[in-house]
């Protein structure tokens, strides 16, 4: 046997076994005559003693051990003299009687310990030398007793795991397809799924009324600390149910999991907020509630007094930062510039502090009384020492946006937002549609085969935008883990839904044709939800980005620096693929 304990396993009550490790070289130390070596595998560290005066080629052989070296020790386990109460093993050591060199190591680009001195890019081109850090390696099994738990969470609901097709057609509605070229079909392409949404359907059309999966899905879309172009959904759907039984079966399951991978105990239902108050009193349809600061309109207040940024807006909104008053001017000022900034574009904001007498110290003083300014104070409820922060615009929907960037940005600022501390939502009532300006038509705002609310279905003719959607998010902590509907199971219902989309009949049928065939073969009322399995795992984690919940993820640029992917084709490859390549300018 290669070892018979792991570097992680022996503790004081194995004083005096003969035992057997495998592992890395974690860093190597000499004191005098003694040479100490911390042997590294997935479970913990053993230390290592070799003797000169005990077996001088022996201790000589030890010291030309480099870092990242596998090798084989056989020994004796004693009790340490200087004990490590900051390891499990700390409390013993390995007398080594026997080293073998298994593979020896070149001198590693950063080095593998919790605090590396390795930068994203160097780390991800070496991710394999990356996951033998305990950090990394900890969230990879964080994510396998996560998978397990679902698994069981489902198994124990009645659902059965039921694999789908990865190689499937183009679907052009929403984000990009990846696509791969047939080559025994010349001219014609699949697609990677987006999702498997139309295949679990039809499952419940099969009546398999119970379906999950643990999936691989794939978007060609930018990326961003909490996407990348492959991730993993707990994709799941059932059959005979309405909203609420889903929302009551995957929020026992976000209890669950909190629970047995947490120990976080949630009691009580979840908050559910709709939409659209999600919107106007956060800017957001996925609001972090671990902290206050709702958004407090003005227009009526502070419209109308010749001050013409206020004058000229259609929206007036603001947040009270509670004790910020402390603020010092240039910390207002980089607020300022951090509103400012591209990304977020507001024109600038105005601010005002609640003095210890309660009077409000405003940058817009001249233009405004006191009376006005204590009537904005009313609004927010605000108290001596408080910080009223405002901004406004032409636009209201952006200017809230902007808000919510500014409300974020606070949080983080005051240690608002504490990744041990978890506000679950779900946010319900989506609007159907949304409008895109540059198309000129109404867009799924989730996907075409979510059912309108039954009691806004007579709307859809002539109020098309005012349809409210049977859908639903949930929310965890500002960060969407995951959302659903109940479908459309009624083929003359999602034929007008695509008429409403702009799809002709012909185009329709040519894409989701079978759909529609087997909604004919009596389609049982079905509605399910997908769960973000990276995003679960990252905030579990406590990281602000999914990349090091994946083995081996993809880089901001969509590129694995590792195996350099994706890559040109060689011309025989295109050849065979009836391929020709004819790159458009990029500039």
């Amino acid at each position: 046997m290669f070892r018979t304990y792991t570097c992680g396993e022996l503790r004081i009550s194995d004083v005096n076994k003969q035992v057997t490790l495998a592992g890395w070289v974690q860093r190597s130390r000499r004191m005098g005559g003694m040479t100490f070596v911390d042997l590294r595998d997935r479970y913990g560290i053993t230390q290592l003693v070799f003797n000169e005066e005990v077996d001088t080629p022996l201790c000589e052989r030890a010291n030309k051990l480099g870092r990242e070296f596998v090798v084989q020790i056989k020994g004796t386990v004693s009790e340490r003299f200087s004990k490590n109460g900051n390891m499990p093993t700390g409390d013993v050591e390995i007398i080594v009687s026997e080293l073998n060199i298994l593979n020896a190591s070149v001198t590693p680009p950063f080095t593998i310990e919790d605090n590396t001195d390795g930068g994203d890019d160097i780390r991800m081109k070496y991710r394999y030398l990356d996951l033998r850090r305990n950090v990394v390696r900890a969230n990879l099994e964080l994510r396998h007793k996560m998978t397990m738990e679902i698994r069981r969470y489902l198994d124990n609901m009645g659902f059965l795991e039921v694999e789908t097709p990865v190689l499937i057609g183009s679907t052009p509605e929403g984000a990009r397809d990846f696509v791969v070229p047939s080559r025994m079909n010349p001219g014609q392409f699949y697609a990677l799924p987006q999702s498997p949404q139309l295949f679990k359907q039809l499952l419940m059309v099969s009546g398999f009324d119970r379906y999950f999966q643990i999936v691989k899905c794939f978007r060609d879309e930018d990326l961003r600390a909490d996407r990348q172009p492959e991730f993993t959904q707990i994709d799941c759907e059932m059959s005979f149910v309405e909203q609420e039984d889903v929302i009551s079966t995957f929020e026992g399951m976000a209890k669950h999991l909190f629970k047995t991978i947490r120990g976080v105990e949630l009691t009580g239902p979840f908050l559910r907020m709709p939409w659209s108050e999600a919107m106007k009193y956060y800017g957001s349809d996925k609001p972090d509630l671990r902290f206050g600061m709702k958004f407090v309109e003005l227009m009526d207040i502070l419209k109308g007094h010749g001050f013409s940024v206020f004058d000229d807006a259609t929206y007036i909104g603001g947040i009270c930062a509670e004790g910020a008053a402390v603020y010092t001017r240039k910390q207002l000022d980089a607020l300022t510039d951090f509103v400012k900034k591209s990304q977020i574009g507001a024109k600038g904001m105005v601010y005002a502090r609640i003095e210890a007498d309660g009077n409000v110290k405003s940058s817009v003083d001249k233009f405004y009384s006191q009376e006005v300014l204590q009537q904005m104070k009313e609004a927010f409820g605000a108290k001596p020492g408080d910080l009223i922060l405002i901004l406004s615009g032409d636009d209201a929907m952006k200017t809230r946006k902007q808000l919510c960037e500014l409300r974020l940005e606070m949080g983080n600022q005051l240690g608002l937002r504490d990744k041990n501390s978890f506000a679950c939502l779900w946010v319900i009532d989506f609007p159907l549609f949304e409008w895109d300006e540059e198309q000129k038509r109404f867009m799924a705002m989730h996907h075409p085969f979510t059912s309108p609310k039954l009691e806004d279905v007579h709307l859809l003719d002539s109020d098309t935008g005012a349809v409210r959607a049977n859908a639903y998010d949930m929310v965890v902590n500002g960060v969407e883990v995951g959302g659903g509907s109940i479908r459309i199971h009624d083929s003359e219902l999602q034929n007008k839904m695509f008429g409403l989309l702009g799809f002709t009949s012909k185009r329709a049928h040519e894409q989701f044709g079978y759909l529609m065939d087997a909604f004919k073969y009596g389609a049982p009322p079905h509605g399910g939800l997908a769960y973000g399995l990276d995003r679960w795992v990252s905030l579990f984690a406590g990281l602000d980005s999914i990349r090091d919940c994946i083995a081996f993820p993809k880089n901001n640029s969509g590129r694995d620096v590792m195996i350099d992917a994706p890559a040109t084709l060689e011309s025989a490859q295109l050849e065979e693929l009836n391929l020709i390549i004819d790159l458009k300018d990029h500039k």
